[in-house]
């Protein structure tokens, strides 16, 4: 059976269903049974308009991009994106195959 890692890339103060969007998906990928999640916060990047979303002297944590992955079974992990995505509308989301290393 093969494996999945999921990306969903936010921005920090992105909101959903009142909470902090990485906050809430974390609390619904747990929710549909999957194991583990992590949301990693960036220090730079740009989106599609372009602009430059940094942590710097003169803007402090504006409009950082945040990622919220996990790995999972590929039938499991689908059946979670399209259960989310049925409820809400996210940002990029990539799916990539991955071994799975158990020791």
């Amino acid at each position: 059976m093969g494996y999945v890692l999921v990306r969903i890339f936010l921005r920090e103060e992105d909101r959903l269903e009142g909470k902090l969007a990485y906050r809430r998906l974390i609390e619904l990928i747990r929710e549909e049974g999957v194991r583990g999640a992590t949301v990693q916060r960036s220090i730079m990047g740009y989106g599609t308009t372009g602009e430059y979303h940094y942590e710097g002297i003169e803007v402090l944590s504006y409009g950082l991009p945040v990622v919220v992955e996990f790995v999972e079974e590929e039938d499991k992990a689908l059946a979670v994106l399209q259960s989310l995505t049925r409820r809400v509308r996210l940002g990029l989301i990539l799916v990539e195959e991955v071994r799975y290393w158990s020791s």
